[in-house]
C-alpha cells in the first residue's frame, strides 16, 4: 500500500529560519527548497535530501524540541561529518548499539534529536 517516505516534518520555534538554513544548508550540505506560496507564510523551511526526498521544518508554538523522535541521514563522510559540528561547538554522542554500523547522535540548533549513521555498504 504505501510506496515510499515523501518527506520528514520536524519542528522549529517561530522567526528562526535564518538558523534552519545555516545548519540544515550551510552545515549538512542540503539544498533548500522554496515552499509553496500557500504554505510561506507558516514559517519554516523545507529542504531537499540528495535521493529526492525533502526534509521539512515547521513551526510549531509553542515550541518543544524533540528529544526521542528524530530523523535519521546516511552520511557517506561520518568522521568529516563528526568533526565539522564539533567545531562549531556543536555536541557529538557516538553510539555503538548498530555495531559494526557506526553512528553518532547530535541535535539541532532548536534542540531536535538527529542521528547519522554510515550507509549499511561501509560496515566493518
Amino acid at each position: 500500500m504505501i510506496d515510499a517516505l515523501d518527506h520528514v516534518q520536524v519542528a522549529m520555534p517561530a522567526g528562526r529560519e535564518e538558523k534552519a538554513r545555516e545548519f540544515y544548508s550551510g552545515l549538512l550540505g542540503l539544498r533548500e527548497l522554496e515552499k509553496p506560496a500557500a504554505l510561506a507564510a507558516r514559517g519554516g523551511a523545507w529542504f531537499a535530501l540528495p535521493d529526492g526526498r525533502q526534509l521539512h521544518l515547521g513551526v510549531e508554538e509553542p515550541y518543544r524540541a524533540s528529544r526521542k523522535a528524530h530523523p535519521a541521514f546516511v552520511v557517506p563522510a561520518l568522521e568529516e561529518l563528526a568533526r565539522k559540528l564539533e567545531a562549531v561547538g556543536l555536541a557529538v554522542r557516538w553510539d555503538d548499539d548498530l555495531a559494526p554500523r557506526r553512528r553518532f547522535y547530535g541535535e539541532d540548533p532548536f534542540g531536535n534529536r538527529l542521528e547519522f549513521l554510515e550507509p549499511e555498504a561501509l560496515r566493518r
